[in-house]
């Protein structure tokens, strides 16, 4: 497995959680597209152990290399699941197994890389499963981030406590010794650029942990991407001893909530973008940046916010949609504002309501901080993309984006560690029960949006476009389903043994094409969704599996 290979991989492989640097998420692969897909069937699954499933495997000539629930590694035959070796670890009583959250695995040379729940990265023999070298980068725990395989470097996030900014950080280590390249937190030191954005905050208590899914990599610009989350203790009363500390203008509290763009050869930023400044209500902004190339011509019926000076012609840019809410474009090379718009819709409760179009700075909705201990908001949005992945499609220039109309009620509590009293996802006010979970489709050269598909369970399966005209998507209902691309009829769908997590890819072997899903539990995002539609839809307890699908 070379760097060229990675770069430009063969349709059959799925090689990194989205298949290719770019984060697309999309599968030229076409031999199951509108005509046949009705007939897709169970080719195999596999059982897997209890625990939390939060990660995408990797294929590559015929074989599928996954995260088992507990912290194993699994090689199987893609065609029926046969397990070709197993890894398991001995881990110390201090590490909570089950439910560590890695987001996926990768691949370099003749090896298989894990990021370990104990804080080990591991290397395995790609044939064999057999230890090649490990070791130590951090302290450990549930949060494991994700990893890219970029530049001969195997490059990870971690997950930071509160007011513990050790764990705060993205580094690289070398694909074939494991030493240690560079080692880049994010989160500003004094002395440092936008080290004074912390309102004097002592630096081993600034937290903003990049933990979820893993950056994109622009090879031709040696640039990787990465989103950070949000700012730590929650509210900016318990940060900071009152809201109007730090700006309510970008930059504030750096680089919480933020796009940074790194050099892949020595971590040194290039350039960072803040999407909300200031986080008072835990407002995710991190997970994948999509690379996309394509005219920049926002339509202000559909975008709020536009840069008054948009470069003519076709660009390379920088697509990221928050679990927070809202959408930016930002060119690719220099990080500047191009266009906003509210995601999924606007609303009173934006926790974001306002940019200065001629700089790209971003403000937050000042009715919505905390002002005092007891006050009580309800802020939009939160939680509403969750870690589950988008897809866009180059053949129509549109990315297809999985969300619930979901908000946040939330009340300060300045005697809890985490600054919050009773706080809870809540249905947005007015919004249709009915259409709680949707797909959008967002033309990436207009910004224009139009739903697709909506229903009234959530949605933890990331979603899948193919050169075949569809999208794959697995709901927490069980379903799994194909929809035409341009519509959003459903097409097919088939009943699994449990919550679809996250994964969605297609791979081929021996010219036969696959479509694949875990089955399983996760944290956050599946509570989260459950607190509001679990009444209606009670999940299986314990349903850890691999279901894959085929044409006869």
């Amino acid at each position: 497995m070379t760097d060229a290979v990675l770069a430009n991989p063969d349709p059959a492989d799925w090689l990194m959680v989205s298949r290719t640097f770019d984060q697309q998420r999309f599968s030229p692969l076409d031999q199951i597209n509108g005509a046949n897909v009705a007939q897709l069937h169970l080719a195999w699954s596999r059982g897997l152990p209890p625990g939390v499933q939060e990660s995408t495997p990797i294929v590559y000539r015929g074989v599928m290399y996954l995260y088992a629930p507990g912290g194993s590694i699994q090689a199987l035959d893609a065609t029926n699941g046969d397990l070709l070796w197993r890894y398991d670890r001995t881990y110390p009583a201090s590490v909570v197994r089950l439910e560590a959250r890695p987001k996926n695995l990768g691949i370099y040379e003749d090896m298989i890389y894990f990021a370990a729940p104990d804080g080990f990265l591991v290397a395995l023999d790609a044939r064999t499963g057999e230890v090649r070298w490990e070791v130590k980068v951090d302290e450990g725990g549930q949060r494991a981030g994700g990893m890219l395989v970029a530049d001969g470097k195997i490059i990870t996030n971690r997950t930071c406590d509160v007011n513990v900014r050790a764990g705060c950080f993205i580094a690289a280590n070398d694909a074939r010794t494991g030493r240690l390249v560079w080692k880049v937190y994010t989160t500003a030191a004094p002395g440092e650029p936008g080290g004074d954005t912390w309102a004097g905050m002592p630096v081993e208590q600034r937290v903003a942990s990049p933990w979820g899914q893993p950056g994109s990599y622009d090879p031709a610009r040696r640039l990787t991407f990465w989103g950070v989350a949000n700012p730590n203790p929650y509210t900016r009363m318990m940060r900071h001893g009152a809201a109007d500390r730090v700006s309510d203008f970008a930059p504030a509290d750096l680089y919480s909530n933020s796009t940074l763009a790194l050099d892949v050869r020595t971590g040194r930023l290039r350039w960072y973008y803040q999407e909300l400044p200031g986080d008072d209500w835990d407002a995710d902004h991190n997970h994948e940046r999509v690379l996309v190339r394509t005219r920049v011509t926002p339509d202000p019926r559909h975008v709020k916010w536009i840069s008054p000076n948009l470069p003519r012609g076709e660009r390379d840019i920088v697509l990221t949609t928050a679990e927070g809410g809202g959408m930016w474009a930002l060119d690719r090379a220099s990080g500047r504002f191009l266009w906003a718009r509210p995601f999924p819709f606007d609303d009173p409760n934006l926790n974001m309501n306002h940019i200065d179009v001629r700089t790209g700075r971003t403000r937050v909705n000042p009715e919505k901080l905390f002002r005092k201990d007891g006050d009580h908001v309800i802020s939009c949005y939160h939680n509403t993309r969750t870690m589950a992945q988008t897809s866009y499609n180059p053949r129509n220039n549109a990315l297809y984006v999985p969300f619930q109309d979901q908000c946040l009620s939330m009340t300060a509590d300045v005697d809890s560690p985490t600054g919050f009293g009773p706080r809870f996802p809540i249905m947005r006010p007015g919004a249709d029960p009915a259409k709680f979970m949707n797909i959008a489709r967002i033309d990436a050269a207009t910004g224009e949006m139009r739903i697709i598909f909506s229903q009234p369970y959530g949605a933890t399966g990331s979603l899948l476009t193919t050169a075949g005209g569809l999208v794959f998507f697995g709901d927490m209902n069980r379903r799994l389903r194909a929809l035409d691309a341009e519509t959003g009829e459903v097409l097919w769908q088939s009943i699994v043994g449990g919550m679809v997590m996250l994964s969605t890819i297609s791979y081929a072997v021996d010219g036969r094409q696959y479509v694949m899903v875990f089955t399983g539990t996760g944290v956050s995002m599946t509570r989260n969704i459950l607190s509001i539609t679990g009444d209606a839809m009670p999940p299986p307890a314990q349903d850890s599996a691999v279901y894959v699908f085929a044409l006869p």
